[in-house]
């Protein structure tokens, strides 16, 4: 029988996403009139801005969402982790402004500037900042410079605002971070008709590494990330395909005299002292290859069926707490593992109104451990290296193409070790109701 505490949960899910649904009160259409009146002070400004600046464009969207954890708390990937009191929250998950100010000679793109803020309960952070320069010879390449989002997977460069899952899955959050970085990009997209690589776009850029979770850069090793994109193409009448691949080969410096690798020892295998690190400065690696695909198949105008593919692999250096790429410059021993994991989503969209999702996201940190042996005294062997595995699923109303709703609800599973707290399934699944603003 099931535990009474799963009837409760589920009680108090449904109970509150009922008052969610109640509170919902959307704004009359005379309020979008008043905005557009040119006859008031607000609307009288807005058609000289238009003829002045017709090169501006001004987006943003707002994520207000409701989330009911299994248990108080949880620590999670879906928001961050719930205070130790709180298995219920209210927040704003993300709340976008951004800018765009393109440079146009005689119809072709010169310059593209952009800037992007993200502001919430939690603090206000710069998101987006660059330019991007085109070359209008050949009409095919573009260079980029600033902070933007890594040349890396499929699911990386997928817009929060346009992602149909609440969050990205465990293992992009980890391993990219904020997802983008400071550095320089060269792009090849051919523009304007050229048909022989219409339909290649390949990107390559070097970049700091660390991402914005630190606040400068602590070594002189850069990142370098390379994404090779076929766009969508048909390959029969309703079916379309898409795919990439994805190459990351970067470290960083390695500032204590010792690091940890896995080796086998008899019957026993854990972390041992990597014997050939008798001096410092070297780089600790970071190796990711990746590989996605998307095939997408439309049975009507307005109704879809979609899968989406993406695996990566390779090898991490970070700590023994964590398998985070680190934000500062180490004064920790340094721990070299080899990671694998996927997405797999299933989409069916009916109408271009209703969407119902699947998503199946796995990570592994640690490859060459598992169950029991994690946790096993003297094996240096914690939490860091636990395989986690997610299924969510949800249904997603498309209310227009400003205001979206999401029920999700994320089942998530760790692997059962020997450290205590991780001998069985911990209770920390998430049902999230958000509502998405966007202009």
């Amino acid at each position: 029988m099931l535990n009474k505490s799963y009837f409760d949960f589920a009680k108090r899910l449904f109970c509150w996403a009922f008052l969610l649904l109640l509170s919902i009160n959307f704004a009359n259409a005379q309020f979008l009139m008043d905005l557009i009146d040119t006859t008031k002070d607000v609307g009288k400004g807005i058609v000289p801005m238009h003829q002045k600046f017709d090169h501006l464009r001004i987006s943003g969207y707002m994520q207000p969402q409701f989330q009911i954890a299994e248990s108080k708390g949880a620590k999670n990937y879906s928001g961050g982790d719930f205070a130790q009191n709180v298995d219920n929250r209210y927040m704003l998950r993300r709340g976008r402004l951004k800018f765009e100010y393109a440079i146009f000679n005689k119809d072709q793109p010169n310059v593209q500037f952009a800037f992007q803020f993200d502001g919430t309960e939690r603090g206000v952070a710069i998101r987006d900042f660059w330019g991007r320069f085109f070359e209008n010879k050949f009409n095919c390449l573009s260079v980029t410079t600033g902070m933007f989002a890594r040349p890396f997977g499929y699911e990386l460069n997928l817009s929060s605002s346009d992602r149909e899952s609440p969050e990205r899955g465990r293992m992009s959050q980890i391993l990219m971070k904020t997802e983008r970085d400071l550095g320089a990009m060269l792009s090849f997209e051919p523009r304007n008709g050229c048909k022989l690589f219409k339909a290649i776009k390949f990107d390559v850029g070097f970049f700091n590494g660390q991402g914005l979770a630190g606040t400068a850069d602590y070594d002189s090793y850069k990142d370098i990330i390379s994404r090779l994109v076929l766009k969508p193409v048909l390959i029969h009448k309703h079916l379309q395909l898409s795919a990439g691949l994805s190459y990351l080969n970067g470290g960083f410096l390695q500032n204590t005299p010792y690091s940890f690798t896995i080796k086998q020892n008899g019957a026993r295998i854990g972390f041992v002292a990597d014997t050939l690190a008798a001096t410092v400065q070297r780089e600790a690696p970071r190796k990711y290859y990746g590989a996605d695909c998307q095939l997408k198949y439309q049975y009507s105008a307005s109704s879809t069926f979609e899968l989406r593919a993406e695996y990566w692999q390779g090898t991490q250096s970070a700590t023994e707490a964590s398998t985070e790429t680190p934000a500062t410059l180490l004064t920790e021993p340094t721990y070299i593992r080899n990671f694998r994991g996927g997405f797999l989503y299933f989409l069916y969209t009916l109408h271009k109104k209703h969407q119902w999702l699947v998503k199946y996201d796995v990570y592994d940190p640690n490859t060459r451990v598992s169950g029991e042996q994690i946790g096993v005294q003297d094996a240096n062997l914690g939490t860091a290296n636990i395989r986690y595995a997610t299924v969510g699923f949800g249904y997603l109303h498309y209310f227009s193409d400003n205001l979206k709703m999401v029920f999700w609800y994320d089942r998530i599973k760790n692997e059962r070790t020997s450290i205590d707290a991780f001998a069985r399934d911990v209770k920390d699944d998430i049902f999230t109701c958000r509502l998405q603003f966007r202009f």
